[in-house]
């Protein structure tokens, strides 16, 4: 067998076991979004405190990115992630032991651990492929997001069938699983880690570039909005239509499976397009969806000339969730062509740059919900997350331009022509 394509199977070996991996750590992480429910009802916590509980185990495998894209840059992904994976199996098992809020919050903090799974295997999966094709490489790895989807197939089963109890067990079981198959069929290249001489300090200069600022600002949308709709769209499901959990469950899902699967579908247009015109166009298509989302059911009455006529506005169940799904799409695409970006930009130090902007998307993961639940709160209006994410979108928009659009020349004799197929 020849070296290029010994080198050839051993990349494609790492990306599919990596997605697996990645995979089952987004369900563990997304564990709350579902048995949350009868936690809360046992438990009998507000809408702020319900925001709290999900969001805790995003909070640790968001702070744990950066060291761990470091780590992964100095010692390698494969030793980084079985690691990781390793510890979050015995905080998962004792998770269905847990009886008390500060319980759930304190194991939560170290189940979260798994979140920190992407800043290891973007960059461990990218420097196994050529400039040309990391695009595509970091989009199927991203589409391990599609674990926040499977964790909704999965857990609301278990849930019906044995007691919310039975989810952590299953999952801790699962995870151990992933931990054998990765390391039997994932490998390591010397090559690919980053120089000893390079320090940590040295690593983290990337905060000062406000480039990273602007594409931490973009990933705190499509990945953090992302989580924190994932982990709150079932209870949303329930509270505003009236579902049961498995029913409501399910159609979660519809904005779940694609933002993670299509991740890899954003990677390659990505690649052909570029970062900067996917991108934009993602976040257009988010702020009309988040617009008519955010319209609350409304009645009102008008003084017609036969008398008052109430007139209702409002999206049934079956419009908000083809415009959760068209979002879905959206965010997947987003969360590749950011970062596209990133490999475009800071090619040698893709697990560093990559761990910063992963942890403004995890906070963002984490702060959206206890502010869903706190606007909740205060308004009574379930519609308020879909308010404020909609506002979010606008800063990115409006940055965006200033620093992209704006700067692009579309006249003269340095435009570049047009073409659908630059």
């Amino acid at each position: 067998m020849t070296t290029e394509v010994k080198a050839a199977r051993n990349a494609w070996s790492v990306l599919i076991v990596s997605t697996l991996a990645f995979t089952v750590c987004f369900m563990v992480w997304m564990m709350f979004g579902v048995i949350g429910i009868p936690i809360k009802k046992a438990l009998d916590l507000n809408s702020t405190q319900f925001g709290l509980l999900m969001a805790t185990p995003v909070l640790t495998g968001s702070l744990v990115r950066v060291p761990l894209g470091i780590w992964t840059d100095r010692y390698g992904g494969r030793i980084v992630m079985a690691a990781l994976m390793a510890l979050t199996v015995p905080a998962i098992w004792l998770m269905s032991y847990a009886t008390a809020y500060w319980h759930f919050l304190v194991i939560g903090l170290f189940v979260g651990l798994a979140g920190g799974s992407f800043s290891v295997g973007t960059p461990y999966v990218a420097r196994w492929f050529p400039k040309s094709r990391q695009g595509m490489a970091m989009g199927v790895y991203g589409a391990g997001n599609s674990g926040a989807a499977v964790n909704k197939f999965v857990a609301p089963v278990l849930l019906v069938a044995f007691g919310w109890t039975m989810v952590p067990q299953v999952y801790a079981a699962i995870m151990l699983g992933t931990v054998v198959l990765f390391w039997l069929f994932s490998h390591s290249d010397p090559s690919h880690l980053v120089p000893s001489n390079v320090s940590f300090m040295q690593q983290l200069k990337g905060l000062k570039d406000p480039k990273v600022l602007k594409y931490c600002q973009y990933y705190s949308i499509v990945f953090g909005g992302y989580v924190a709709l994932s982990l709150w769209m079932v209870q949303y499901y329930v509270g505003e239509f009236g579902l049961d959990i498995r029913v409501a469950a399910l159609l979660a899902a519809c904005f779940s499976l694609p933002g993670g699967v299509l991740r890899a579908i954003g990677g390659v247009m990505s690649d052909k397009y570029g970062a900067h015109k996917v991108t934009w166009w993602v976040m257009w298509v988010s702020w009309i969806c988040l617009f008519l989302l955010s319209y609350p059911q409304t009645d009102f009455t008008i003084l017609t000339v036969n008398g008052p006529r109430t007139f209702h506005i409002g999206l049934n169940v079956y419009l908000f969730t083809a415009l959760m799904f068209v979002l879905g799409i959206a965010w997947a695409f987003g969360k590749a062509s950011v970062f596209k970006y990133i490999s475009d930009d800071y090619p040698k130090n893709i697990g560093a740059i990559s761990g910063i902007v992963g942890l403004a998307g995890g906070l963002g993961g984490f702060v959206l919900p206890i502010l869903f639940g706190a606007l909740m709160d205060i308004t009574g209006i379930r519609s308020s997350a879909f308010m404020l994410m909609y506002g979010v979108v606008w800063v990115s928009l409006i940055w965006m331009y200033w620093t992209e659009v704006r700067t692009t020349e579309v006249m003269g004799s340095n435009a570049k022509p047009f073409s659908l197929q630059s």
